[in-house]
């Protein structure tokens, strides 16, 4: 068993490993530009956002393309929006430590978050809200914060790279806790605490957080790495960082802090807002 989960992890992380390579090299202007006129067509990327295919020299690029204008987005802060685009496959509350990867699958919370979590702010989550939303490889990569607050720690914990999409979340369980992942732990100005995980892919790996260079995602790591900040400030809507492709973002927020915005099955912006506090 441990022979076959060894091989498994090697396998995916090294498939992303070449694709990362592949999307990374810069080719010839003429060949390049097919590769991105082709990737563009192929997934139907809809680039009215976005400058030509042909501007950018490399495939990841494209797929770290940023906005040429700002989006708009509700300011106030009764609400959360959205931190990518992406489709939302699940909801609700948190029952005790349980969640949905997706309907009819469930996960410990407690084990997608580690014991890098204090037992005070776990304590917190129970019974709390969550929303599972899922990038696909023709999104907009880049992923904004949700809300004003301040970032309290990062975790980062490395994995297997299986793929996230419908497929798989219908037959791998605790997909989620398997994967890579990085986690933020948010405490906004009346101390209440949001999570935000970014989970890995296949084909994915690649993370990038742009406050935190020392995160390296897809390398031959077995050691969780937790990262604590006394004054890092984020502001709602700024971003990030991104995937170099398609993965999932997953939302969690203590007990009593927001009303869910009724979005199941249903493609979201960001900027859209998915949840208000009560």
């Amino acid at each position: 068993m441990f022979l076959k989960w060894s091989w498994s992890l090697f396998f995916n992380n090294k498939i992303s490993d070449y694709f990362h390579k592949f999307a990374t090299t810069e080719f010839p202007s003429t060949v390049q530009n097919i590769i991105n006129t082709g990737y563009v067509k192929l997934l139907g990327l809809d680039m009215s956002e976005f400058k030509a295919p042909s501007s950018y020299k490399t495939l990841n690029k494209l797929f770290t393309r940023a906005l040429i204008t700002p989006r708009q987005f509700d300011g106030s802060l009764d609400n959360f929006i959205s931190p990518a685009d992406s489709f939302v496959s699940a909801q609700g509350p948190i029952k005790g430590d349980t969640a949905l990867q997706i309907k009819g699958m469930e996960y410990s919370v407690k084990e997608l978050f580690t014991e890098n979590i204090s037992d005070d702010n776990y304590s917190k989550m129970i019974d709390g809200d969550f929303m599972n939303m899922y990038l696909s490889p023709k999104d907009y990569h880049r992923y904004h914060m949700v809300y004003n607050c301040k970032i309290t720690k990062l975790i980062h914990v490395p994995g297997k790279l299986y793929p996230v999409n419908f497929k798989y979340l219908n037959k791998q369980d605790s997909l989620f806790i398997e994967n890579e992942r990085v986690i933020l732990e948010c405490v906004t100005s009346d101390d209440k605490l949001f999570y935000m995980v970014f989970v890995g892919a296949l084909n994915v790996g690649k993370m990038i957080f742009e406050f935190e260079p020392k995160v390296e995602t897809n390398i031959d790591a077995s050691e969780i790495k937790v990262y604590e900040y006394e004054d890092l400030s984020i502001q709602k809507a700024d971003c990030l960082g991104y995937f170099k492709m398609g993965s999932t973002v997953l939302m969690f927020w203590e007990k009593d802090m927001v009303k869910l915005e009724s979005l199941v099955n249903q493609k979201v912006n960001f900027g859209t807002i998915i949840s208000r506090l009560k």
